[in-house]
């Protein structure tokens, strides 16, 4: 199972890829286009030309994992603008998830990925965990 996980790197390629690649194709593609290692545990999101399906690639530590998601209806509502010399817009895991189910990630609203916790309450967290297990 993929899990998709705060501090996960997501890579999307900001031009459209011919779907007839398959991981193969795909992995030349990060290496030679994106000067990029799809084997360093990142997803890579790829968007065919019409807009209409997604693919990511993803490395688990033993085996390249490749995902499609094609949308029944309409095409993707939202994809990065392509910025000079870049060819991958960096993206978040809850991004990738509103991205998933065709919502526009830029407009969504996110709790952020680390909250600090004051020392205090860590402590007494540690210690209530601590005299409440069976033993």
């Amino acid at each position: 199972m993929i899990q998709i996980v705060p501090q996960l790197s997501i890579w999307l390629a900001y031009r459209p890829v011919d779907f007839r690649k398959g991981i193969d194709g795909l992995i030349a593609l990060c290496r030679q286009e994106l000067a990029s290692d799809p084997s360093d545990g990142s997803l890579f999101v790829f968007r065919n030309r019409r807009g209409t399906a997604l693919r990511i690639l993803c490395f688990d530590g033993h085996g390249y994992w490749l995902c499609i998601r094609r949308f029944s209806r309409g095409t993707l509502r939202w994809w990065p603008k392509p910025q000079p010399e870049a060819l991958v817009h960096p993206l978040q895991a809850q991004q990738l998830s509103v991205l998933l189910y065709n919502g526009l990630p830029e407009q969504a609203s996110f709790v952020s990925a680390w909250r600090p916790v004051p020392h205090h309450q860590a402590a007494r967290d540690c210690s209530l965990a601590a005299t409440s297990s069976p033993g």
